[in-house]
C-alpha cells in the first residue's frame, strides 16, 4: 500500500487525519514512528476507538516521500 500513497485519495497531518478518522472516511493510517508520541498519540487512540487500520512506517522523511511530497510526515491517511 506505501507505494500507492503518492496517487491515492489522502489527506497529510495530524488535524486533517483526526477529522477523516472521526468522519470515518478514514481506509488506513500510516504513522512515522519517528514523530513525536505526543503529536500522534492522539491518532493511535483513535485508530483504536474507531476500528481504523493503522500502519507503521520508519521514518518520517519515508512517509513524506511515499505521499510525495517534499517534507517529512507524521501521519497520512488514504480516504475511502
Amino acid at each position: 500500500m506505501l507505494s500507492e500513497l503518492r496517487t491515492a485519495h489522502k489527506v497529510i497531518g495530524v488535524k486533517q487525519s483526526k477529522k477523516a478518522i472521526r468522519d470515518g472516511k478514514a481506509a488506513e493510517v500510516f504513522v512515522a514512528l519517528d514523530a513525536e508520541k505526543r503529536v500522534v498519540g492522539p491518532i493511535y487512540e483513535l485508530c483504536h476507538e474507531m476500528d481504523t487500520k493503522l500502519t507503521e512506517i520508519t521514518t518520517m522523511t519515508e512517509l513524506g516521500d511515499a505521499a510525495g511530497i517534499d517534507v517529512g510526515a507524521a501521519v497520512v491517511t488514504v480516504l475511502r
